[in-house]
């Protein structure tokens, strides 16, 4: 019997030697390829783009196993139709990203960019980057309190900061273990010093932060993305930046990436990372390690631990 051939879409690893590593457990062959073969039992992706058009070209792959949370860029229905299970990576970076989060709101509220930068350019003026206030007292609110939200909730905390929270998908009794306060939507807006997104792309999150909302948050509030880009409306955002309704930003994620002449650039107020939210040398261990054991798992009849899509499961498992 041939080998199972797993075919990888794109890479940001340095290696793929800990994929390789658990794939070959079930003796498969895993191959870099931007052109994905037909006959490939299984895709690893990243970035890539997996169309519709490309799903109805593959003859016998049975699962689509992403390296990273969102699965945004594969046609999901498509891979339902076609009886592929999709699956995700909900917990390879939760400690990096809540992190990354605090670590911006941080920075924003300390104005430590800016002021490192006037320092190192020889002006030490103290005066340039005040007023800065306490974070004892002020209030983050979480859009979205999934696993990495839940974790970010007890680092603010920690700094005496009130965290309250809209998730209607969330129970009251997880919200409240965590000792946050579940709100509407529009009373996160209005009592919020801090805007934390954390919900997933979705059709109906795609500018969710639109220059009608923005105009609702505090003029002296802090707007921080470490989600998906295109849940913040851009030129909305400069827009709402320009005319003082809004004190500053940081983003991890963009509408466009890499971004190209953003309006948000070149703002004291404005903290831009590329992406680097998920990362640390750890993270990427785990995430290969966690995409290939799916592959793994439904290559072996066996059911993965997270399908995006449960009801292409029979149909994978029947071949």
């Amino acid at each position: 019997m041939p080998a199972k051939l797993v075919a990888v879409t794109d890479s940001v690893f340095p290696n793929l030697d800990p994929a390789r590593e658990v794939l070959a457990k079930i003796g498969a062959e895993v191959r870099l390829a931007e052109q994905v073969p037909r006959d490939a039992d299984a895709i690893l992706t990243t970035y890539a783009k997996i169309s519709a058009g490309l799903i109805q070209e593959l003859k016998q792959c049975r699962v689509i196993a992403r390296f990273g949370i969102g699965v945004d860029n594969v046609d999901i229905p498509a891979a339902t139709n076609a009886g592929i299970v999709v699956t995700r990576v909900p917990d390879y970076c939760l400690d990096e990203v809540s992190d990354h989060t605090m670590a911006l709101l941080l920075a924003l509220v300390r104005k430590i960019p800016s002021s490192n930068a006037r320092t190192q350019g020889g002006k030490w003026e103290m005066r340039a980057v005040v007023p800065i206030h306490r974070l004892r007292g002020t209030v983050l609110g979480l859009v979205a309190f999934g696993q990495i939200p839940q974790l970010v909730a007890p680092k603010a905390q920690s700094f005496g900061i009130r965290v309250v929270t809209y998730d209607p998908y969330v129970s009251k009794p997880v919200a409240e273990r965590a000792g946050v306060e579940q709100v509407t939507f529009d009373e996160l807006l209005k009592i919020s010093d801090y805007i934390s997104i954390h919900t997933p792309l979705l059709p109906a999150t795609r500018h969710l932060f639109n220059a009608e909302v923005l105009s609702r948050m505090k003029p002296t509030a802090y707007l921080i993305n470490t989600a998906r880009g295109p849940i913040i409306d851009e030129a909305a955002l400069a827009s709402a930046l320009d005319q003082g309704h809004l004190a500053g930003a940081a983003l991890d994620v963009m509408e466009q990436e890499p971004p190209s002449g953003s309006p948000l650039f070149g703002r004291d107020n404005v903290i831009v990372t590329p992406h680097t939210s998920f990362y640390s040398e750890e993270s990427l261990v785990d995430l290969q390690t966690k995409a290939a054991e799916e592959v793994v798992r439904v290559l072996s009849g066996q059911t993965p631990k997270n399908p995006v899509n449960p009801e292409a499961l029979k149909a994978a498992q029947s071949i």
